[in-house]
């Protein structure tokens, strides 16, 4: 048997921020089932004996969350995102990406920044509309704070390029950045995406090999950093996705729209 997965209405969920220890907890739980347990994270973030992933940053961001009021007092997040706006900068001291790609060109845009992270639903709960109930969350708090420019990385599974050769080469003559502001891979891990001549890339089976997060990003007019990071603690290989709030045409807007209102 699979796993169900359930018909989410709305509104017997709750999307909102994190709002106390409990929240927080959860969220890190949930990040342990889907990156350590599921796809076989490891590394300094990762407290096996409690089933926790977390790092110092959690005090300082914002957490985003979707919430099945029907479940357990600390399983009750199905859904999260985490957030940092760049006026926060400054508390923090880094950008989690900061580890991974040089975001100078990024910050010296002197944008409002905001910093995505730690994306993941349940999987009980996809294949649904879990993902779509937190990005029109993730919408009003971008028109709160006055966002221009999301960033943050999005993750491959696994460390081998070569079987990742088709939708990084997809994502690297399609999708780069413009270069005053593009972030660029930290060397120490820096893997070239430009590993398939473009005339020679299948545009349907590099897609098929592609995330459904990343995906949705490009749907909606994102772009993609210089290189890909290798994340050997995470078994991930990592690409930075940006999408810039006031450059969103009115055709992303609008697919963007209908697909929210046709899952909800």
């Amino acid at each position: 048997m699979g796993r169900r997965t359930p018909v989410i209405d709305s509104a017997a969920f709750e999307i909102r921020l994190a709002r106390d220890a409990a929240d927080l907890v959860a969220s890190q739980r949930l990040r342990y089932r889907v990156f350590v347990e599921e796809l076989g994270g490891g590394g300094e973030t990762v407290d096996h004996q409690n089933r926790l992933e977390s790092d110092r940053l959690d005090s300082i961001y914002d957490h985003l969350l979707l919430v099945d009021p029907a479940r357990a007092e600390g399983e009750h997040v199905v859904g999260a995102y985490r957030l940092l706006p760049s006026d926060r900068l400054e508390r923090a001291g880094q950008f989690y990406c900061d580890s991974e790609y040089d975001l100078s060109p990024l910050v010296g845009t002197g944008r409002k920044l905001l910093e995505l992270g730690r994306s993941c639903v349940d999987p009980d709960y996809r294949g649904g509309a879990a993902m779509l109930l937190l990005w029109n969350a993730l919408a009003d708090y971008v028109l709160a704070h006055d966002i221009e420019i999301l960033f943050g990385v999005a993750s491959f599974h696994g460390t081998d390029a070569e079987k990742l050769k088709a939708p990084l080469s997809w994502l690297h003559h399609h999708h780069l950045a413009p270069a005053h502001m593009r972030p660029r891979a930290r060397p120490e891990a820096f893997q070239p995406m430009d590993l398939v001549p473009e005339a020679a890339l299948d545009r349907r089976a590099a897609l098929a090999e592609m995330p459904n997060l990343i995906k949705a990003y490009l749907r909606l007019g994102g772009f993609v950093g210089e290189g890909a990071f290798i994340d050997y603690p995470f078994n991930t290989t990592d690409v930075l996705l940006l999408m810039d709030t006031k450059a969103m045409s009115d055709k992303h807007r609008s697919f963007y729209t209908r697909r929210f209102e046709g899952r909800a």
